[in-house]
């Protein structure tokens, strides 16, 4: 699974992910989900960013069960599709946690 191309970022997003689920991130400008409104109030920022942090790893997971059900393989000639595949992946369900995490937020 570790011969996956974008597996060490998928799993940087999941463990970076965990800590705001719990919610022992306090509000701060570097970490968690920052927007007007989170960084307004306690309140804000845990619903926000345990939201925002189920997303993340929502998406994470979706890149591994593409990666276990695309495998790439460095042997196989024609791997670029393979490849495009796991990068579209990756990239669309990162960029749809962070619209839903606004979506969210906005609605609080």
């Amino acid at each position: 699974m570790f011969d996956q191309p974008f597996i060490v970022p998928a799993l940087i997003i999941l463990l970076i992910s965990v800590p705001l689920v719990i919610g022992i991130i306090p509000r701060n400008n570097f970490y968690g989900v920052r927007n007007k409104k989170t960084l307004s109030g306690d309140y804000f920022w845990y619903k926000g960013n345990r939201f925002g942090g189920w997303t993340l790893i929502a998406a994470s997971l979706t890149y591994m069960l593409t990666a276990a059900a695309f495998p790439y393989n460095n042997a196989v000639v024609d791997n670029f599709s393979i490849w495009q595949i796991h990068l579209g992946v990756l990239l669309l369900s990162l960029i749809g946690s962070l619209v839903f995490t606004f979506i969210y937020i906005k609605r609080l």
